[in-house]
């Protein structure tokens, strides 16, 4: 079998599985989160939409070849978009609408896919992994890693909504992550600005943010 970020992926799934099912999750629910325009809800589900749609997207079937990671974020909408363009509102407004199911949903929604999920991990699929909605393919590590992202960064924010602390993931978690968002990094503001910040904050950017 190939070897993937299934694991770290696994263990990432159980990190956020214990920040959205915090007791004030569903207390501040309808209040507004960290993101702008979002519901402590609606941010609840974005995060666990990112294993819901990894288990159903890792049984697709595709013969696709798989475009880089780093071109994954150049080519997606929400990356070039603004706050209030098309592809972000429909992302809040889709999370807000999964949220309209309340708290109590969603946690029998995380209690059924973890089953789901596991049998799709420990399965021996291969090939790249199709994304419906950007027509395109990556490969399964780097799809991983992609919804790896998205739970490290929404976990700090979903926690930082909900005035708990930000979920501690693995190493093996947090590098890959950190890698990839060093690379996009890299790509919108060049790699001195990027090692500027790192390492010489006197000459560092404002900011050096992947999106």
């Amino acid at each position: 079998m190939e070897d993937t970020l299934r694991a770290p992926f696994a263990r990432a799934v159980d990190v956020a599985t214990e920040l959205v099912v915090h007791p004030e999750v569903a207390r501040r629910w309808t209040d507004e989160s960290a993101c702008a325009d979002m519901s402590v809800g609606a941010l609840a589900r974005h995060v666990v939409s990112q294993w819901f749609n990894a288990d159903r997207l890792l049984r697709l079937p595709t013969s696709e070849s798989p475009i880089p990671v780093a071109e994954h974020y150049a080519r997606a909408a929400w990356v070039r978009s603004g706050h209030d363009e098309e592809a972000n509102v429909e992302i809040r407004q889709g999370s807000e609408e999964l949220a309209a199911d309340g708290p109590d949903a969603m946690r029998r929604l995380v209690g059924e896919l973890r089953p789901r999920l596991d049998e799709v991990l420990a399965s021996d699929r291969t090939g790249p992994v199709l994304i419906p909605w950007q027509g395109w393919s990556l490969t399964e590590s780097d799809f991983l890693l992609t919804r790896m992202m998205e739970l490290v960064v929404h976990g700090d924010d979903l926690a930082a909504s909900v005035d708990v602390p930000s979920p501690e993931f693995p190493e093996k978690v947090v590098l890959p992550v950190l890698g990839l968002l060093a690379e996009v990094a890299v790509r919108r503001h060049g790699p001195v600005a990027v090692v500027r910040a790192l390492s010489r904050p006197q000459r560092a950017p404002a900011s050096v943010s992947a999106f």
